[in-house]
């Protein structure tokens, strides 16, 4: 697909991506948390002689099995939201009434947006939907589907190495702990700017909101034993 300019030079239309900044955002949090609630956890019980390289190998793990899960778990939300949605299209294409088909567009729309919209404009949009004769006969997943799974995999598997890498370069557990922590924290916040400046609620905010929230998860770590 491309769009003409005013000069009338053809250019492709950019590619919308799979993943936005959101989803981004919070699978990477997501790892990160996921490998430093592990890490606290079984900092004890790998005490002792190759700490560290423990350490990294069970936070890894950890976070490879929920990546995996987390990735599953995107194709049966999206699965499902797709068949919501192509379930609501077809009733309404199928329905003779009118009145009956505007109502259930008018139920499917959030509570604020739909006081923003007028009957008229939700039986133009009917009026559209029956005269669309593509409409597949039930929900599929595409390609792009297990892009963004393999996306959210990767995320949360990446999430692992800040966390966990500072228990591979430093033989001191205590000090490596000290290093996570502080690496941790500092992605978060980056995390976090790049989400504020995402929804316009502040870059630097946002940053200091999501390194205080791992903050207040770190001590809740120490707080119960880690």
């Amino acid at each position: 697909m491309s769009t003409i300019t005013p000069a009338g030079h053809a250019e492709p239309a950019q590619r919308e991506r799979i993943l936005n900044t959101v989803d981004r955002v919070c699978e990477l949090c997501f790892g990160l948390f996921m490998a430093l609630t592990f890490v606290g956890a079984v900092k004890a019980a790998t005490a002792g002689e190759d700490a560290g390289y423990k350490l990294f190998v069970t936070a890894l793990g950890c976070n490879l099995a929920w990546g995996l899960a987390d990735a599953v778990m995107y194709l049966v939300r999206t699965l499902a939201e797709r068949g919501q949605r192509l379930k609501l299209a077809l009733t309404v294409q199928r329905e003779q009434d009118e009145t009956i088909a505007v109502r259930a567009l008018r139920d499917a729309l959030p509570e604020r947006l739909g006081q923003l919209v007028e009957d008229a404009d939700l039986a133009r949009i009917r009026a559209r939907l029956s005269a669309v004769s593509t409409l597949p006969p039930r929900a599929n997943l595409v390609r792009g589907d297990f892009v963004g799974a393999l996306g959210i995999f990767l995320l949360v598997v990446l999430g692992t190495f800040p966390v966990a890498i500072p228990f591979l370069v430093v033989d001191d557990v205590r000090a490596a702990l000290i290093a996570s922590r502080v690496l941790t924290l500092a992605i978060l916040f980056i995390a976090g700017f790049a989400l504020g400046r995402y929804t316009g609620a502040g870059a630097m905010k946002a940053g200091f909101a999501m390194a205080v929230l791992g903050i207040l998860l770190t001590m809740a770590i120490i707080a119960l034993g880690g």
